[in-house]
């Protein structure tokens, strides 16, 4: 009888085993690596750095004339208003924050904003609210 290429005679039960013996050797392949390989190893030359304290907030890269707090805030109104809808008046405004389930707070802030402006965008917007904003120098 002539044995067939690409048959497996070892069967289901065979199959099992082996698989429990491979598992079982990867398992302990991983556990003999050295302590300094799971270490983490530093950002090379072409990595941005890494916060050193990572439950600290971010400072870096604020534009120049802005607080850290300013670019949050633009951001965040940025993300509820899109940009679709420029330009808008304050209604507008405080229609689609509301709509979009935007926080009381920031519904509150547009709510400040002066009746019959119109915005041509999110800049615009933090301008007429006070806040800090790009500071363009020349």
């Amino acid at each position: 009888m002539a044995m067939q290429h690409g048959t497996d005679k070892t069967g289901p039960a065979r199959d099992d085993i082996m698989k429990k013996e491979l598992r079982a050797e990867m398992t302990r392949d991983r556990s003999l690596r050295t302590a300094e390989e799971r270490e983490l190893q530093p950002s090379g030359e072409d990595q941005p750095m890494t916060a050193q304290a990572p439950e600290t907030a971010f400072r870096g890269g604020t534009p120049h004339g802005m607080t850290g707090e300013d670019v949050a805030l633009r951001s965040e109104i940025a993300q509820h208003l899109g940009r679709s809808m420029y330009p808008a008046d304050r209604p507008a405004i405080v229609e689609r924050l509301v709509r979009d389930n935007a926080p009381d707070r920031l519904i509150a802030l547009a709510q400040k904003l002066p009746a019959g402006e119109r915005y041509a965008n999110v800049q615009s917007i933090t301008e007429s609210l006070g806040l800090g904003t790009e500071d363009l120098r020349g």
